[in-house]
């Protein structure tokens, strides 16, 4: 009886020591990378059902500006003047008339028309631009986040494995009378709540999965291998330096491209009291007598002003202070937003860095310490298990950590424009 409980807490002390370095480098063992994120970026740019909408609509928004600054159509007109009932052809005022009429826009308005349109198309590609940046930011997101579900899984599946080692132990001893029951339903209840926390984090799993493939333009069941989860890197760029670099965002050059269409469409209001010029020619046939020729020009009179024009100019001036008290707003947000993310960034690599450096190694040395006083019988196991369990938990927080950072600088290369591999 002595030999088979010697064996069984020898075999549990050899399966907790190896677990000391399997649970923390077990990612390092499982297969190489099936997506590297360079290429599920370029999958995106590519693929994205959004990135593609936004750029065929700028596609299409490319044609207003030649529609709105070109002539309006001529209009030719054919009639058979003043004739009788009878149909006579003889009578002096009869005749068979075409006439062509143009209508000329006043200086000036066809040129801010176009303006205007131009800086709305401007800003349409700048934000289709915003777009892939937006959905490169969430694929780096949910490629991290997918890589660090993985490793938390394996993580928390060789705990699982102990802790099942553990219940046999606690069951052997107690069966021997050296152990208590109590001792059985705490690995027995530590077992089930592992089991129930790994069903929880694999539906994580397939929902992050289904996301990241639907931004990539595949199918939602598409297969989504072992990913990349770099380390957190210690420096990070100074807060002037990454709102300097932020000026060029694609957002902000749309929101500062409609400032400019409002200033056009205020100029082209202010001339709108200006009357446009129709210009009329005819040709008149005559059938008995000698032909003719007319030539007319007209204009409307602004006779309304007051309650047509006027009206106009006050509200595009409204509207070019709207645009730029949101190209004000957007930069502020970009500013706080840059600040927010940095400091979660900074954040997230000096405690990752603390726990692999500092936390980790002295909660690991608990554990070798933990594991002396349990073959000497000084230590209840269970008080090992909670300190191995600790271990891990601390190793989840640190693979968590990794995820988080990398979810920052994919938000600082969005609100500064960047995209991996070039810039927008």
């Amino acid at each position: 009886m002595f030999t088979h409980r010697f064996c069984l807490m020898r075999a549990t002390c050899c399966g907790l020591a190896l677990f000391t370095t399997q649970a923390v480098q077990a990612h390092a063992q499982l297969p190489s990378d099936s997506l590297t994120v360079d290429e599920a970026i370029s999958q995106a740019l590519t693929q994205s059902p959004r990135v593609i909408a936004s750029r065929l609509a700028v596609d299409a928004r490319r044609e207003r500006p030649t529609i709105v600054s070109a002539l309006p159509d001529p209009v030719l007109s054919l009639g058979l003047m003043n004739r009788p009932f009878d149909l006579d052809a003889d009578q002096a005022m009869t005749m068979n008339q075409v006439q062509l009429a143009q209508r000329l826009p006043w200086a000036g308005k066809r040129s801010s028309a176009y303006e205007r349109e131009d800086r709305l198309t401007a800003a349409a590609e700048l934000d289709a631009a915003e777009v892939a940046v937006a959905v490169v930011e969430r694929v780096r997101t949910l490629y991290h986040r997918i890589a660090y579900i993985d490793r938390a899984i394996t993580v928390m599946e060789e705990t699982r494995r102990l802790l099942a080692d553990l219940q046999r132990t606690a069951l052997a001893q107690y069966e021997v009378g050296n152990g208590a029951q109590q001792d059985v339903l705490r690995a027995q209840v530590a077992q089930a709540r592992m089991d129930a926390d790994i069903r929880a984090m694999r539906q994580q799993r397939n929902a992050s999965a289904a996301r990241f493939n639907a931004l990539l333009g595949r199918s939602p069941e598409a297969p989504v291998g072992w990913l990349e989860l770099p380390d957190p890197v210690a420096e990070l760029p100074e807060l002037a330096e990454l709102m300097a670099a932020a000026e060029v965002r694609p957002a902000l050059r749309a929101a500062a491209a409609r400032v400019e269409a409002a200033a056009a469409h205020r100029e082209l209001t202010e001339r709108a009291h200006l009357p446009d010029v129709n210009v009329t020619v005819g040709y008149s046939q005559r059938p008995e007598f000698p032909d003719l020729f007319s030539v007319m020009v007209g204009m409307p009179l602004p006779l309304r002003r007051g309650s047509n024009q006027q009206p106009q100019v006050r509200e595009s001036r409204a509207s070019e202070a709207a645009a730029e008290a949101v190209h004000l707003e957007l930069f502020n947000e970009t500013y706080a937003a840059l600040a927010e993310r940095r400091a979660d960034a900074a954040r997230a690599s000096e405690v990752s860095e603390l726990l692999r450096t500092d936390v980790l190694p002295q909660a690991e040395a608990a554990v070798q310490s933990g594991l002396s006083s349990y073959r000497v019988g000084s230590l209840d196991f269970m008080a090992v298990l909670e300190s191995r369990m600790l271990v891990n938990q601390y190793e989840i927080e640190r693979l968590r950590l990794a995820a988080e950072y990398q979810s920052a600088v994919a938000a600082i290369d969005a609100l500064i424009g960047v995209i991996p591999g070039g810039t927008q």
